[in-house]
């Protein structure tokens, strides 16, 4: 198989690269990405002299670049990690989050369905909005209700999939996922921001009070669901990857300062974001019943894996 993965220098993508190549080691893999701030070369140094992986920098706004790749090297299926991705900067500079998640979501499919090859489009939980405790966790029939530029930008481009494969018959399949953690994640993401911080004597910031609830899911866990629907996926369907694992940012906070040889005192209260969705919580019943899939790695277990990568690759996050 040769496969077309838009943002693989990013955290999520350059995971699932790495995984692949292990587990398949005669897939042919050609990473699209822009190489903005959120893609780092380094995360896939390791395969630069591996046969079946290809660079190439570009956008996937670059029609032409896209549909030549696809021809050139006979690309079978097309999956979509490229994004902007993190709220705050959303917030404070919507523009970039409209044009990516949505024209270069769209620009894909139309190659996509130029040549006739599948699609699948890795979106997150955050389009469906902000439960309340005791709330049903999402799932794949929950409507959507995004409360971000970031998060309404993932949902326009998950409609926009969807019209690809009900109007023009188009093979795509749709995956969200809960919040995902792990190596070679950027530190503006809360559990890398709070490990780097403690390990130079920072201290880490907390939203509001830190009642705040995320799913955990850690990248590797996420990596094998992604497979699964990539090989076994039915065309036209949604599948929710979550990490069963709901925690508060403050118990975040609190576990890696023990974690980390830290007292209470280096936690501080930080003004809230604006907007901020209290709770995340996903129901993978779907992907569980239909492709065999549940999470693997323990919280802790993952928590403590993710802690030793950032201690043992201070040269990539110092910089």
């Amino acid at each position: 198989m040769t496969i077309l993965l838009t943002g693989g220098a990013g955290f999520i993508g350059s995971n699932f690269i790495h995984y692949l190549v292990v587990k398949y080691p005669d897939y042919k893999i050609v990473n699209l990405d822009l190489l903005t701030y959120a893609g780092n070369q380094e995360n896939l140094k390791s395969l630069a002299e591996n046969k079946n992986y290809t660079f190439v920098q570009g956008d996937i706004l670059d029609y032409k670049l896209v549909d030549d790749l696809i021809k050139n090297k006979q690309v079978e299926i097309i999956v979509h990690f490229a994004a902007e991705s993190h709220v705050d900067r959303s917030i404070s500079g919507p523009d970039a989050f409209l044009t990516t998640n949505i024209l270069g979501t769209h620009n894909l499919l139309k190659a996509a369905l130029a040549n006739k090859i599948r699609f699948h489009h890795v979106s997150t939980d955050e389009v469906f909005g902000s439960l309340k405790e005791g709330d049903d966790k999402f799932d794949e029939k929950t409507a959507y209700d995004p409360r971000s530029p970031y998060s309404a930008s993932k949902a326009s481009s998950d409609h926009i999939v969807r019209a690809y494969h009900h109007t023009y018959g188009l093979a795509v399949t749709i995956s969200n996922c809960s919040n995902n953690y792990g190596p070679y994640q950027h530190l503006e993401k809360l559990i890398p921001l709070f490990i780097t911080n403690l390990l130079v004597g920072k201290k880490i910031p907390i939203y509001g009070q830190g009642q705040n609830i995320r799913d955990w899911l850690y990248v590797e866990d996420h990596c094998r669901a992604i497979d699964l629907i990539v090989h076994k996926g039915q065309a036209g369907e949604t599948y929710l990857i979550g990490g069963d694992t709901e925690k508060r940012n403050m118990e975040i906070a609190e576990l890696l300062v023990e974690k980390l040889g830290c007292d209470q005192s280096m936690i501080e209260y930080v003004a809230d974001r604006p907007g901020h969705d209290y709770r995340y919580a996903i129901d993978y019943s779907k992907i569980k019943n239909d492709l065999g899939w549940q999470p693997q790695i323990d919280f802790e277990a993952g928590l403590d894996k993710t802690i030793a990568w950032y201690k043992e690759n201070k040269n990539w996050w110092k910089k």
